[in-house]
């Protein structure tokens, strides 16, 4: 491993602030005539030209506007429906460039550290792209490498987009984003340390460790670094080519979605920050899943976990008394009886699959990629009335696996009784037994 030769430096965060700046500047000008002007399509105006300002834009910002999108509490519906077209791939950057960057990670001679290495990306995304290779004796592997400067791109970004969302903050005052904004922003951060992603990928490889139908990555720690993340590559098909399998099998691909996502939060307090469909593929026969991805891991604090089993309980008996208390538990300030029926909007939804005991679909007749936007939209207009709201910080990656994995169960028309299987892993849940769980798995792997 080399010295760190690309700090967070002033000329690059200069240098990204000015570019991004240029499309974000007019993006308010945009927004500036819109409220002179006024219309009823106002709205739509304002989110198109934001998305147009961003759209012209790659890295770190694209990334961070898109995780917005999938928060639908979030953002008013025009916004998230403009947002959520942004494509995080990107062009792949060229051999020439690869070969340095290579070299800049493991030394001049990091070719002879491989059997063979691809000279074109498999894949490209925001932040780096990923090339297949071979160890020196021959097995497959996955090489992660970083875009330079990203933590400077990182940086900088984030400072626009505080920005650029306060401004458009004033048009909708029904939720404070402050709380998500820094959430999404220590998320990102973390996403540019792979040294810390393969301690998650450890995490998770522990915990599944008794299942042969869930798979994550092994890292190679002599050819990993900061910003480089070599390891196995796990073969696989993604969901939606088993759209038109049997039920039975989509079905069973449901079920691993749901346990490989919702088991480690109730047993370890930890949840895979970001179930897009091409974090996870499988096997030919569907027998295993390969979980992939494992830049955004959020690790709750047992209490938020606690509070989010104490509200589930609290709305299938229907005491007032415990909801009021889950959502205190988690930081909610000026409670009172019109709020608490406003959140019980989304907590209703949110939890509805797992209130029912009954199969069922998640949601039906609903299309993936309205899931939630309804619900969303009835908690927006209630709170213009009776909040404003700050949602805490915790809140946002828990709202988007439980919409993305909504969104693939739908893709796949799953039935299940949601109900059996969330209460299966709640068996023996107490606090404080999470809590003794998650300080000795983060210990085994260096998270403590």
């Amino acid at each position: 491993m080399t010295d760190d030769p690309e700090r967070n430096r002033l000329a690059g965060r200069i240098g990204r602030f000015a570019k991004v700046g240029v499309g974000l500047s007019g993006a308010a000008a945009t927004y500036g005539r819109n409220r002179l002007f006024g219309g009823d399509d106002v709205d739509a105006r304002n989110a198109k030209a934001l998305k147009e300002a961003l759209g012209k834009l790659k890295g770190p910002l694209m990334k961070a506007a898109q995780m917005f999108a999938t928060v639908p509490d979030m953002l008013p519906p025009e916004f998230a429906a403009e947002l959520a077209e942004l494509q995080t791939n990107a062009p792949a950057m060229g051999w020439p460039f690869v070969r340095r960057r290579m070299a800049a990670e493991l030394g001049a001679d990091w070719q002879a550290r491989f059997g063979s290495f691809e000279h074109e990306a498999a894949a490209a995304a925001s932040l780096g792209q990923v090339h297949r290779a071979t160890s020196l004796d021959g097995r497959p592997l996955a090489v992660k490498l970083q875009y330079p400067d990203m933590q400077s791109a990182v940086e900088s970004d984030l400072a626009q987009l505080r920005a650029v969302f306060a401004l458009f903050k004033r048009m909708d005052g029904s939720i404070d984003p402050s709380q998500i904004i820094e959430e999404i922003s220590e998320r990102l951060r973390e996403e540019l340390d792979y040294e810390r992603e393969a301690k998650h990928m450890a995490l998770y490889a522990g915990f599944f460790s008794g299942r042969d139908d869930i798979a994550v990555p092994v890292p190679e720690s002599t050819l990993s670094t900061r910003r480089l993340l070599t390891m196995n590559w796990l073969d696989g098909r993604g969901l939606m080519a088993f759209k038109d399998a049997p039920q039975e099998t989509r079905d069973s691909i449901a079920r691993r979605l749901f346990e490989a996502w919702w088991t480690p939060m109730t047993t370890l307090g930890v949840i895979h920050g970001d179930p897009h469909l091409g974090n996870y593929t499988f096997t030919e026969d569907a027998g295993r899943l390969n979980l992939l991805d494992f830049g955004c891991v959020r690790i709750f604090p047992p209490r938020f976990v606690a509070g989010v089993v104490r509200l589930y309980r609290a709305l299938l008996k229907d005491d007032r008394a415990e909801q009021v208390e889950a959502y205190r538990s988690w930081g909610f300030s000026r409670l009172n009886d019109d709020l608490v029926d406003v959140l019980n909007v989304w907590a209703r939804f949110i939890y509805g699959p797992l209130l029912d005991d009954r199969k069922r679909t998640v949601a039906d007749g609903v299309a993936p990629g309205a899931y939630g936007r309804r619900e969303a939209y009835r908690v927006r207009q209630a709170l213009k009335e009776k909040g404003p709201v700050t949602i805490p910080r915790e809140f946002v990656f828990m709202d988007r696996a439980a919409i993305g994995l909504g969104a693939a169960f739908l893709h796949l028309h799953a039935e299940h009784n949601w109900h059996a299987l969330f209460n299966a892993s709640l068996e023996g849940f107490s606090e404080e037994a999470l809590a003794a769980r998650q300080t000795a798995a983060l210990a085994a792997v260096g998270l403590a």
